[in-house]
């Protein structure tokens, strides 16, 4: 893999990917909007401008994110991810309302359009964008960052407005019906609207610290569980998430003979454990010594209380 290829696979790279083919993207559309009179293009249009601005919160917010832990932040700046994803999730349903009004404005307006022109931008425009999106949730997924997944998702449903857009195009050609052309844009509007609420409700998952995913507090526990015959319980377990970083504190209940030196060892251990199986976690063990006398139930062989 060329070096060129490697920086495009992380956050950064991706999301100056993403960039570069959206103003691409914008002056085709705005170019054909203005030849064809669409409102379906216009509306793409529109929604590439939001897309611009977006990736470039996203930008920014992946390099704020990646900064290491400061006197000002000692548990990094990993919300920053959360914060734009929260702003383009709101970028896309501001489209969702934009494209409802202008298509709304051209029924009753009945404006003349020339689907032609439109059709060639619109396929382009999906074969670019899915083949971007494809990427940004790749690099989404390695990386753990929910700002390029709130990326991928907007341009995800740039991909289904412009497939209802050329629909409504074609359809058009063929039936000379100029109205299909803003209802086309009206249905697809649904797919936009639904994408932008997805991205707000992940966002405001991270920023009001909600827990890890089920799958991921699975395998925590499991981890967990792989030492049972050294400690003797766990509990008090919190998780959250904060961009690609992860936090976990937990308690955890040792044979009441074990020494400190010990005790560290073993959270040591149970650390390393967990963070290679969930990359960027961050833990914070609480030793608590066993105070129970049903030592008839307990694993813990070494337990001098057995």
């Amino acid at each position: 893999m060329s070096n060129w290829t490697k920086s495009l696979s992380t956050r950064t790279g991706a999301a100056k990917l993403a960039l570069g083919v959206v103003i691409c993207l914008i002056i085709l559309k705005v170019v054909v909007s203005v030849l064809s009179r669409s409102i379906s293009i216009s509306a793409q249009a529109t929604d590439s401008f939001l897309d611009l601005f977006s990736i470039g919160i996203t930008v920014i917010a992946v390099r704020m994110s990646i900064a290491p832990a400061d006197e000002e932040h000692p548990f990094g700046h990993g919300k920053m991810e959360g914060v734009s994803a929260l702003i383009q999730a709101f970028l896309v349903l501001g489209a969702g309302v934009f494209i409802i009004f202008s298509a709304v404005q051209r029924i009753i307006h009945r404006t003349v359009i020339e689907p032609d022109a439109g059709m060639v931008v619109m396929i382009i425009s999906i074969i670019a964008s899915f083949f971007l999106s494809r990427h940004l949730r790749r690099v989404a997924k390695a990386t753990d960052s929910t700002a390029i997944e709130a990326s991928a998702r907007n341009i995800s449903a740039d991909v289904y407005s412009a497939t209802g857009v050329l629909l409504g195009l074609l359809a058009v050609s063929l039936t000379k019906l100029q109205i299909l052309d803003p209802i086309i844009a009206l249905i697809m509007v649904v797919f936009v609207l639904k994408a932008g609420y997805e991205v707000v409700i992940r966002a405001f998952r991270e920023l009001t610290d909600y827990t890890l995913p089920k799958e991921e507090q699975e395998i925590l526990t499991d981890c967990i569980r792989e030492h049972i015959t050294q400690l003797v319980d766990f509990h008090a377990v919190r998780t959250r998430r904060a961009g690609s970083e992860r936090f976990v504190d937990l308690h955890l209940l040792m044979p009441r003979n074990v020494s400190v030196a010990e005790s560290h060892r073993m959270c040591d251990h149970l650390e390393q454990d967990v963070k290679a199986k969930l990359p960027n976690t961050s833990i914070i063990i609480h030793v608590e010594p066993c105070t129970s006398n049903d030592c008839a139930r307990c694993k813990v062989a070494k337990c001098s209380l057995r």
